[in-house]
């Protein structure tokens, strides 16, 4: 039973990276849509809160809820809290509280309201993907891994994901002019 619980728990977490991977991608396009002109940039923004309705609502929270229902349920039948299991459990936090954020961010957005530039979302785009690396290698790694090791390993590779970003937009505001 284990096993299959741990299964669909892996396949939930999936669909809901899928959608925190996507959602910012909508998000950025429909800031970006107030670069096109009125009729364009109406129908560019009913199409997209049509896509990031139907993706946070119909995917990607579901798949949230069910990560956590099912990572509790595995917790539970595993019996015991390794210290490696227990430092996830902080990164599935941050991960969860960068979930409520994108909530926020949508909520805001469906409104009309656009706090954030195109380039703050893309930064924003990655943090993902650092909770995505830090979860993995607890969950495949766990005890094996130094904290030295792998603080130093997530450090360098969030200088590296944020100089990407950087160097994108460098090369992204050079092909504008």
């Amino acid at each position: 039973m284990y096993n299959y619980i741990k299964a669909t728990h892996i396949i939930f977490v999936v669909a809901w990276f899928a959608g925190l991977f996507y959602m910012p991608r909508l998000l950025i396009y429909n800031t970006e849509a107030a670069e096109k002109p009125e009729p364009v940039q109406k129908a560019l923004r009913e199409q997209f809160s049509v896509m990031i309705r139907r993706l946070w609502y119909a995917i990607a929270w579901p798949s949230a809820i069910l990560t956590l229902v099912l990572g509790v349920t595995e917790w539970t039948l595993m019996g015991s809290l390794p210290t490696w299991l227990l430092i996830k459990l902080f990164f599935v936090a941050g991960l969860y509280a960068y979930h409520f954020s994108l909530h926020i961010i949508i909520g805001q957005q469906l409104k009309g309201v656009f706090k954030y530039s195109s380039q703050q979302l893309r930064i924003w785009n990655e943090v993902a993907t650092i909770f995505l690396v830090a979860i993995v290698m607890l969950a495949v790694v766990k005890n094996g891994m130094s904290l030295v090791w792998g603080v130093g390993g997530l450090v360098l590779f969030v200088i590296l994901l944020m100089s990407a970003v950087r160097i994108y937009k460098i090369v992204r505001d050079r092909k504008s002019k």
